[in-house]
């Protein structure tokens, strides 16, 4: 049995700010292998290391020198740092009442000492701590309790500002998730032709794949505008968005081009079946009426569809070919599927 688990005060906020650290554990953080290894050398120590610590378990963000395993937290040394919020200093720990008989002191590796100071994310949020093993009874000295309590102090601040970049870079990714996204359908817009579709084109051909693309244009969209409303046409467009959702593939790429037209980028369709079943499920969902203010309006499709390489190896001939497709359908009736080379 390993020793009872004491939850010290606020553990609640603790453990938030170790869910923080956590959410970039695997980032490499190359100053906090410096920082282990720097106190491997300057306290002489087989091991340096900085644990994080959260509910159960202790967790190695970095380590130098003797390599330990990740454990359950009841077993773990630095289970007492976190909950004293101090230093913990044990010279000797086959005489310890609490750890003499730990495996890893029984047997291998038969660690013998340890010092471990806390690593304070904020201000009272102890994550986890900067601590030292040997494998020889060794007490540790005043100035090398004062040096390790600097060396949590940088570990932590190595933390914060991991978690400062984290956060930044979240941040940018929303910005930019959120300047190609259209806010009405929450499809993307065109500036993620090229961040994003170009990418995948370029890739599936690279892999010598196809590349599909399915352009729609609602059929009547201008005389709902024109009869009841703008407002009235964006509730259509809205609903218009979630059929289409229904209809393609987790996979595909839905970016509302403008106005009534929709595009649907299909990376590695397989089979030329593959858009014809998808055009068809959108062409179904559209003979349904939609409901604008207690009545029923028709907005069906008409879809072209092309396929790269064959109807173009570049987004522009591609476009340029659906488009063409589009315009065939339209010419033949509209509600209908027109290809290029599928």
């Amino acid at each position: 049995m390993g020793q009872a688990i004491l939850r010290p005060e606020a553990e609640t906020e603790r453990l938030v700010a170790v869910r923080s650290v956590m959410s970039f554990r695997n980032a490499e953080i190359p100053e906090l292998k410096v920082l282990s290894q720097l106190g491997q050398g300057v306290f002489g120590v087989p091991r340096a290391a900085v644990h994080i610590v959260d509910e159960d378990w202790l967790h190695i963000a970095e380590q130098a020198g003797m390599q330990l395993s990740e454990c359950p937290r009841d077993l773990s040394i630095c289970n007492r740092v976190i909950d004293r919020r101090d230093v913990v200093a044990i010279s000797d720990l086959t005489a310890h009442p609490d750890f003499h008989f730990m495996s890893y002191v029984k047997g291998g590796p038969e660690l013998r000492s340890y010092a471990g100071a806390p690593i304070e994310l904020e201000p009272g949020l102890v994550v986890g701590a900067f601590c030292l093993v040997d494998t020889v009874p060794r007490k540790f000295s005043r100035a090398e309790i004062d040096n390790l309590r600097h060396f949590a102090m940088l570990a932590a601040a190595l933390l914060r500002l991991q978690k400062a970049n984290f956060t930044m870079i979240l941040a940018e990714r929303e910005l930019r998730d959120a300047a190609m996204t259209d806010p009405l359908t929450g499809f993307y817009n065109r500036k993620a032709l090229e961040a994003i579709v170009d990418g995948q084109l370029g890739a599936a051909l690279q892999a010598s794949e196809t590349f599909g693309v399915l352009y729609l244009d609602l059929d009547g969209f201008k005389t709902i505008n024109d009869t009841f409303g703008h407002p009235a046409g964006d509730c259509v467009l809205t609903a218009a968005a979630g059929r289409i959702r229904g209809a393609i593939r987790s996979e595909d790429i839905a970016v509302r081009m403008g106005g009534d037209e929709f595009a649907i980028f299909i990376p590695r369709p397989g089979a030329p079946e593959v858009m014809r079943a998808m055009a068809d499920r959108l062409l179904s969902a559209f003979r349904k009426p939609f409901d604008v203010e207690g009545q029923e309006v028709e907005a069906r499709l008409s879809i072209g569809g092309a396929i790269a390489p064959q109807a173009g190896a570049d987004r522009a001939t591609l476009l340029c070919s659906v488009d063409e497709a589009l315009y065939q359908a339209k010419k033949s009736g509209r509600d209908r599927f027109v290809s290029r080379a599928l």
